[in-house]
């Protein structure tokens, strides 16, 4: 049996509807499998958003983005804003042809992906203490350092 989130090979954890009785064979559906306890909880955390949303009738955000991304989807907004005036404001979303469509995505996913990776760049050794300012790299002058290497 294949993963319900990953498809790779369920590895015996699995999902008990505990809205119906021991007995009843739809507290158990077989294809509710998974490969790890994190795609389970995957899982779960995806079918509790659907019991709400059919519950409450209001749609339930997917995405927990952090304050990171948030930030990388708001400098985005340039990017999208720029792409869309070579195409053309007065022209609806709808409109666009598949090739500028695909202008838009390419523009939104490159300045998403480069604010990541400048996030992740400027956040790889965080500040330590004493120092003003963040370290490039804490072991640079190691070199000097070393008590097994004779100084000359």
């Amino acid at each position: 049996m294949k993963c319900w989130i990953c498809k790779r090979q369920a590895r015996g954890y699995w999902h008990t509807d505990g809205r119906h009785k021991t007995g009843d064979p739809r507290r158990y559906p077989l294809d509710w499998v998974f490969c790890s306890r994190r795609c389970q909880d995957i899982f779960h955390k995806l079918y509790a958003n659907w019991a709400d949303a059919t519950q409450f009738g209001k749609e339930i955000v997917m995405i927990d983005a952090s304050d990171m991304e948030i930030v990388a989807m708001k400098q985005c907004l340039k990017a999208f804003g720029q792409t869309a005036e070579m195409i053309g404001f007065d022209k609806p979303l709808g409109a666009y042809s598949q090739d500028e469509a695909l202008q838009v995505i390419d523009a939104i996913v490159s300045c998403y992906t480069e604010a990541m990776t400048d996030a992740h760049e400027a956040a790889k050794f965080p500040p330590m203490q004493g120092l003003s300012k963040s370290v490039g790299d804490p072991f640079a002058d190691l070199q000097n350092d070393l008590p097994w290497e004779e100084q000359t």
